[in-house]
């Protein structure tokens, strides 16, 4: 007895129906004849859960898990998968096609059910495309015809490797399986048909349509192609036209026919004669018509060669205005001027001539010196030629960097500078000449070399001179004494001269007296000379001060008592209550000297050798 109604009729009493949600996948599910198809339900419950399955084809039942039930005419055709519940369905055939349906009773009572649809296609086959006629002229009609085996057939036709659809020249019917084209010279492409189902597809062989038309649209090509070509070259010239069958075609130079029919003139190891317009006429036997391309022009050229820049005169100095010519041997057609690798372009002081021939600089600036490129180029050739030009100008700015101070027997340096291009260094001491260099150096001075020095710059491409001058003061450094005194240090030198000076004045006055009864006064005050000069007094050196511009200090000395050369004292007669004061000035505070002038600006330009002038110029 079947329980499996009886089952489900228990389950639904005391579960109710519970209709599964995706339980089969929506379909169609699309095999071919043969083809074998699986459906697989999408409940995931373990197979512990599940009580019985049941597969129905429409009303039919095809299997039951309840006593492994399958129906006759699907043994050896399924099979079920009791973990997965799924089924098998091989061999399909046409006839397999419709609703597929699967109930699940699980162990709960639990009702899972769904459904899908299967359709099973005959595979397309045996595409063939026909012709009304293949053999066409431009502006009459074709019909094509596509047949095929299979079920299901869509039809889709092909004009190359591109879809053809429908529109003012072609029409589509019976399905899509026939067309009909009103052909131009445009649809000399090969057409197909492809013819498909959900399961397969096939395209037809292709089918070439021959279209008389033409001539029309002749092209003239020149390859390679350029405006102008070098002597030697290789060119070849092809002739094209639209044209069914093909166009007969001539070749014409200067309206004078030359040999050969081919579609391609070759013109090798060309020369200037060959230079003039081609041109090509197309020629259709069918249509009777014919055409001449437009000219074409060929120029012959000869490569440029020996670039050169010349200028007027080889003296280009600042102020002045200044041309550069740039010529070649060849066909020129245009010139590019180059300064430091930077394009030039025409401003104020800078203008280009004779289709760029001439570079004109209406005042030249030092800054214009450098390295000037010209290339002379035509379309076939180039050539280079470079240009450095040195400015010339000054002597400017003439410096003096030294000392104006320097103590006897050491090192004396004078460095002069000045912008110029090129410079000539002269010195002059006291308006002797007494060097030739930017750099004037004295390993010991000496007295004699206090002075005026003046140096002089000399451009002798420019002919300027110009020159700066300098104070030196060569002072005498006491024996054992330090380089420099501080104010306080000459301040008590002098108290100690006057000292010295007291006891000898003192001597000097007992000696004629044989009695001092008051105090003497001493009041030496000193007034600078400016001059520089060390003095020597009882064999020390005491140093004059120079002119007093700044703020002055007043000291004073207390003179009681001074030892004599013999070893004796004098003590002189003063009160022991009262003393007297020399009044004793000194410069504290001496001018600070200006500056040094400062030549680092210049240094670069010294260091290397001054640009000279061509040797053919004389020295102004």
């Amino acid at each position: 007895m079947d329980i499996f109604p009886f089952l489900c009729t228990v389950a639904v009493v005391f579960t109710g129906w519970t209709k599964g949600a995706g339980v089969l996948p929506d379909g169609p599910l699309n095999v071919a004849v043969g083809e074998t198809v699986m459906f697989h339900p999408t409940l995931t419950a373990p197979e512990t859960a599940i009580l019985t399955v049941r597969w129905k084809f429409g009303a039919t039942v095809i299997t039951n898990s309840n006593g492994n039930f399958t129906a006759p005419e699907y043994e050896g055709r399924i099979t079920l998968f009791r973990s997965t519940r799924s089924l098998e369905l091989r061999n399909v055939t046409p006839g397999d096609s419709g609703q597929y349906s699967v109930l699940i009773v699980q162990v709960d009572g639990a009702l899972a059910d769904g459904e899908t649809k299967l359709d099973v296609h005959v595979p397309v086959s045996d595409v063939t495309v026909t012709a009304s006629t293949r053999d066409l002229v431009e502006d009459t009609s074709v019909r094509l015809s596509c047949s095929s085996r299979g079920s299901s057939l869509s039809f889709l036709w092909l004009n190359g490797s591109s879809e053809l659809a429908a529109g003012d020249r072609v029409q589509l019917t019976d399905g899509d399986a026939n067309v009909t084209i009103n052909v131009t010279r445009y649809d000399m492409e090969t057409f197909g048909c492809r013819v498909f189902n959900p399961v397969s597809e096939a395209t037809s062989g292709q089918i070439k349509l021959f279209i008389s038309f033409g001539p029309e649209n002749v092209i003239l090509t020149i390859s390679p192609s350029h405006d102008h070509y070098d002597e030697g070259s290789e060119i070849r010239l092809t002739c094209s036209a639209e044209s069914r069958p093909a166009a007969q075609l001539t070749w014409f130079l200067n309206g004078t026919q030359l040999s050969g029919t081919e579609p391609e003139l070759s013109l090798g190891n060309v020369n200037e004669s060959q230079s003039g317009n081609y041109h090509c006429q197309a020629l259709n036997h069918k249509t009777m018509r014919s055409i001449q391309s437009q000219p074409a022009a060929v120029s012959v050229l000869k490569r440029i060669s020996g670039a050169s820049i010349t200028s007027q005169t080889n003296l280009a100095i600042e102020g002045n205005s200044f041309n550069l010519s740039c010529d070649a041997a060849g066909s020129v057609f245009s010139r590019e001027w180059r300064k430091d690798g930077v394009e030039l372009i025409p401003e104020d002081r800078l203008s280009l001539h004779e289709n760029n021939r001439v570079l004109s600089f209406n005042s030249l600036s030092r800054k214009d010196a450098g390295v000037y490129l010209c290339s002379v180029i035509n379309p076939v050739s180039q050539d280079e030629v470079e240009y450095t030009m040195v400015v010339y100008y000054g002597p400017e700015k003439v410096q003096i960097q030294g000392p104006s101070d320097i103590h006897l027997q050491t090192t004396l340096t004078l460095t002069c500078c000045a912008e110029s291009v090129p410079a000539l260094y002269s010195w002059m001491l006291n308006s002797t000449k007494i060097h030739n260099s930017a750099v004037y150096t004295k390993d010991k001075t000496e007295p004699s070399d206090s002075g005026n020095y003046t140096c002089e710059v000399m451009n002798n491409v420019t002919g300027r001179t110009s020159s700066a001058a300098h104070g030196l003061s060569v002072t005498v450094l006491p024996t054992g004494s330090p380089p420099t005194c501080s104010a306080g240090c000459i301040a008590g030198i002098v108290v100690v001269v006057l000292v010295v000076l007291g006891a000898v004045c003192a001597a000097i006055f007992f000696y004629y007296k044989k009695k001092l009864a008051k105090k003497h006064l001493i009041r030496s005050p000193t007034t600078a000379t400016g001059t520089g000069v060390n003095k020597l007094y009882n064999g020390a050196a005491v140093q004059d001060n120079k002119a007093f511009t700044g703020s002055q200090d007043l000291n004073y000395a207390d003179i009681r008592t001074f030892h004599k050369k013999d070893g004796g004292t004098v003590q002189l007669g003063v009160k022991p209550d009262s003393s007297e004061y020399a009044e004793i000035r000194a410069n504290n505070n001496r001018p600070a000297p200006p500056p040094p002038h400062s030549c680092d600006a210049h240094l670069p330009r010294m260091k290397n050798a001054a640009p000279q002038p061509p040797s053919n110029i004389s020295q102004v």
